[in-house]
């Protein structure tokens, strides 16, 4: 009896593995899932009728216990069920999302009857993979890996602590030459996430992960073993809390579905407490002009007095305000608070990089009971929020650290604003008081070297499509004047990129003389710019080339536009996709010179074609 038995099981893991065939398919029927032993492909059927091989996936994991990867067999496939649901977000590219999608979990097994429970999501924009195991289970590597064959078009960063990397185009998996990043990464095969592929002509695949929750560990990717697979490396092992490991995703589609995507968000858990106080908006900030600024008690006031003048609800006090002279952050407040400003202020994770002491304050947060002490006094001193900098690389201990600083902050209803820090991975929707993160190469780096000035427009180009998809992004955008080194995109260009690139605390770091110089048409659109929206959309765009994005907030839209090239270029686009169809705008376009605009009204009932400068842009706001 033993025998037959033994037969028959073996006999319905052949089934399974020969049957497989189509897995899933997505709520809209354009994206189909199959699998062969443990690789998924995933193919697109868009408008052209033929399918697409969008992705491929090797599902696998090592526990301390188990080789849940070598030689697994399938041996059950549950039948799928429909993900369906509604939420509100307080900032983001959309305020109402819905996350659909058909789910399936198979389990595999090892020859020695471990198993391993694999879940996949399918959504009209992507596919999710997850792991099932018992709860407590060590994770010792994961070996999911996805497929990037030689010759295909990428836009990848190597890997950095901060993430603060270009995304070059490439056709290979060896690092780029000449990218002035790739020094500060010692494994040329290590890879940040996300990671943007082109598999085929207009067809797209962004690689990310998603609801990174306590326990776990971020990771990142890895082709060091094979140069056409990209592993998923962690970055420490880990102890999964509830059996269930972070979802490796793949956002998938033409380039506006991957901009448009709320899918990291979607796989997120849902948010943590009532968000009615979060309350997202433009900042002036100190650092970018004046890098010691936050130390001089006057400076505070020109900033705080650059928000009342810009109509801007909040400023940064920024690092340094511990050892400020001529006044103290109680004099700050108090000054903020009779002008109705709101304070938010920088502290350091408690990394001392620097040889002859570390950026102050810092110590005040790594410890829960001094963090605790820390919360409520600035809850009582009226402080709105907090940045906190120079994180170290995110294994399961810094993973908790982050969450632990999200859930201490919201108890004492203050914001949060990462910097140096990791990539969102959905934690904008489970805390909703993270209001952004930095973990890009943003217009800091004017302050740190020469090699972002000539960089600067394809970069900027190339981030709505990779760093910008997955979750807010704290660039510091508008730089009008020049830092320590100068900027040779256009007023135009700079002035496109606060709403280009989404971020629930918007800093706008330029000096006050910068924003008093700009027309009084430009000043007000600044003014009453929103820092988060109601929807989204690509209007047009290539990565590094150009990108148009139309965002609207209370009924009008705001179009942004860049060019990311070296040469003029006329930037053409529809507005058929815009709810309300509005046909009059005022725009704001490159005028005769870089640091010039030109202003006038602008009625389209059909395409519309903007003439831009080189690295230069466009804003139009409906009117």
């Amino acid at each position: 009896m033993k025998k037959i038995v033994r037969l028959l099981s073996c006999a319905l893991a052949l089934v399974l593995s020969a049957s497989c065939g189509r897995m899933l398919t997505s709520p809209d029927g354009l994206l189909s899932a199959e699998l062969d032993a443990q690789t998924l492909s995933v193919w697109y059927h868009g408008t052209s009728g033929k399918p697409v091989l969008a992705a491929r996936v090797h599902v696998g994991l090592v526990t301390e216990a188990a080789d849940l990867d070598s030689a697994l067999t399938l041996t059950r496939r549950a039948g799928k069920w429909k993900v369906n649901e509604d939420y509100m977000m307080p900032t983001g590219k959309r305020r109402h999302c819905h996350n659909e999608a058909y789910e399936r979990k198979l389990r595999f097994s090892n020859p020695t009857g471990e198993t391993l429970d694999v879940v996949l999501r399918l959504y009209n924009d992507g596919l999710a993979v997850s792991y099932q195991l018992p709860a407590g289970t060590a994770v010792k590597e994961d070996r999911t890996a996805w497929h990037i064959p030689e010759g295909t078009k990428r836009w990848m960063a190597q890997l950095k602590t901060d993430y603060e990397s270009y995304y070059p185009l490439a056709t290979s998996g060896q690092p780029i030459a000449g990218d002035p990043m790739a020094r500060f990464n010692r494994n040329p095969g290590a890879w940040g996430f996300p990671a943007l592929v082109e598999p085929a002509d207009g067809v797209f695949a962004l690689l990310c992960e998603a609801d990174m929750r306590h326990g776990d560990s971020a990771a990142s990717l890895d082709n060091n073993a094979d140069g056409e697979w990209y592993r998923v490396m962690l970055t420490s092992p880990f102890t999964t809390a509830d059996g269930r490991t972070p979802w490796r995703v793949a956002i998938l589609g033409q380039l506006s579905d991957i901009v448009e995507s709320t899918l990291v968000n979607d796989l997120s858990a849902y948010a943590a407490f009532d968000a009615d106080w979060v309350e997202p908006g433009v900042s002036s900030w100190v650092y970018w002009a004046y890098n010691h600024g936050s130390k001089d008690f006057r400076t505070n006031k020109a900033y705080i007095d650059l928000a009342v003048e810009m109509g801007w609800p909040y400023c940064l006090i920024d690092w340094e305000w511990p050892q400020m002279e001529g006044g103290d952050i109680e004099g700050v407040m108090a000054y903020a608070k009779e002008k109705g400003v709101k304070i938010n202020l920088w502290y350091n994770s408690g990394t001392s990089w620097i040889g002859n002491g570390a950026p102050q304050p810092e110590d005040r947060l790594n410890d829960p009971e001094r963090r605790e002490k820390e919360l409520a006094w600035l809850e009582s001193l009226g402080v709105s929020g907090i940045k906190v900098d120079f994180f170290l690389p995110d294994g399961a201990d810094m993973i908790d650290y982050y969450l632990d600083i999200l859930e201490d902050a919201a108890k004492h209803h203050l914001l949060v604003d990462f910097h140096g820090s990791t990539i969102p991975r959905g934690w904008q929707r489970t805390w909703p008081n993270m209001m952004s993160m930095e973990s890009v190469l943003g217009a800091e780096w004017y302050n740190n070297g020469p090699f972002l000035t000539p960089r600067a427009a394809a970069h900027n180009a190339t981030l709505p499509f990779t760093r910008g998809v997955i979750g807010p992004m704290d660039y510091t955008p508008g730089t009008f004047s020049d830092s320590q080194f100068p900027h040779i995109t256009t007023y135009a260009h700079e002035l496109a990129l606060p709403i280009l690139f989404e971020s629930g605390l918007q800093h706008m770091p330029d000096r006050p003389e910068a924003y008093a110089a700009l027309p009084d048409e430009v000043r007000a659109l600044l003014s009453g710019l929103p820092a988060a929206w109601d929807d989204t959309r690509l209007l047009a765009g290539y990565p590094g080339e150009y990108a148009v994005i139309a965002r609207q907030k209370a009924g009008k839209w705001y179009i942004a536009g860049i060019n990311g090239r070296d040469e003029a270029a006329d930037l053409s686009f529809a507005l058929d996709r815009l709810d309300g169809r509005p046909s009059s705008f005022r725009l704001f376009a490159d005028g005769q010179e870089d640091r010039a605009f030109r202003i006038e009204a602008l009625n389209a009932a059909g395409p519309v074609t903007i003439p831009c400068r080189a690295r230069g842009g466009f804003v139009l706001v409906s009117e």
